[in-house]
């Protein structure tokens, strides 16, 4: 009975997890057939699979104009400098929770994780007008500023976890072959904490690449505007050109596919190493 029961419980699993794999693949999958399609054939009834005038046109569009490659160009470059950044600040303020007991360092504790608790959204408002006021409005820099503001609390939580997962004797023992303790954290540290670095990394870069709210409102040139906002940009006034939306969207799914498909293991470690304190 006990063998019978724990067949039909695996069963079950098994028919739940290949539910949710159609369920969250079927829009992947009929964005990605959509991309190959004429205009014309996107909404056709009955549905349309494979079509017979299979095109390329949609990818060929996108490459041929110049503002769509440059939404590309802004979102590499924006994500890539975020993700430098993040690392790098995120870095030093979890080494200094971690490793030093100084006046108000709950207080500053407290602060980083409410930030994690205020939508997005809510600072939206009072943000661009900060932005408009320092005259940051439609720059490379209003949008790095916002996403580190985005990503820097939870990249600072998690390192700060990680590194109090690493024994202070480590520090300890740099110092007492006299090095500093820069060299302790650059040296040492750093190199042991690389899941919890590359998790930090593809979470930030994926925020940076997919943001959506920000990036349109701090913008209002297609010299600045990312990927996302170029997307919505394709629904014109009279027509939609949904084939190219799909291309872009296509286009703009490999990025975060390949980070998974390469880090997967990294960036799980790195969610779950810092969770339990050794």
């Amino acid at each position: 009975m006990v063998g019978e029961k724990k067949w039909y419980l695996k069963a079950l699993a098994i028919v739940v997890l290949i539910f949710g794999i159609l369920y969250a693949g079927f829009p992947i999958l009929w964005m990605f057939l959509n991309s190959f399609k004429p205009n014309a054939q996107i909404f056709a009834w009955p549905p349309v699979w494979i079509s017979e005038s299979f095109t390329l046109n949609a990818y060929v569009e996108i490459f041929k104009d110049p503002e769509k490659v440059r939404y590309f160009i802004n979102s590499y470059f924006i994500a890539f400098v975020v993700v430098v950044l993040t690392i790098i600040v995120s870095i030093l303020a979890a080494y200094s929770f971690s490793r030093f007991d100084y006046p108000g360092k709950k207080i500053v504790n407290t602060l980083i994780v409410s930030v994690q608790a205020v939508p997005p959204i809510v600072l939206l408002i009072p943000y661009l007008s900060l932005i408009v006021t320092f005259k940051l409005h439609n720059t490379y820099g209003a949008l790095i500023l916002t996403y580190m503001l985005l990503t820097l609390s939870y990249a600072i939580i998690m390192l700060t976890g990680y590194f109090n997962t690493l024994p202070k004797e480590l520090d300890e023992a740099v110092m007492i072959d006299g090095g500093s303790r820069f060299r302790a954290l650059w040296q040492i540290l750093v190199p042991l904490a690389t899941p919890g670095l590359l998790a930090v990394g593809m979470y930030t870069f994926m925020l940076s690449w997919n943001e959506y709210l920000f990036a349109l409102a701090l913008t209002k040139t297609n010299d600045v505007r990312t990927v996302p906002v170029g997307i919505s940009l394709l629904m014109g006034q009279h027509a939609y050109e949904w084939n190219q939306m799909m291309a872009m969207s296509v286009l703009g799914s490999l990025p975060i596919l390949v980070l998974f498909l390469f880090f997967q293991r990294y960036f799980v470690a790195g969610m779950t190493s810092g969770a339990v304190k050794h």
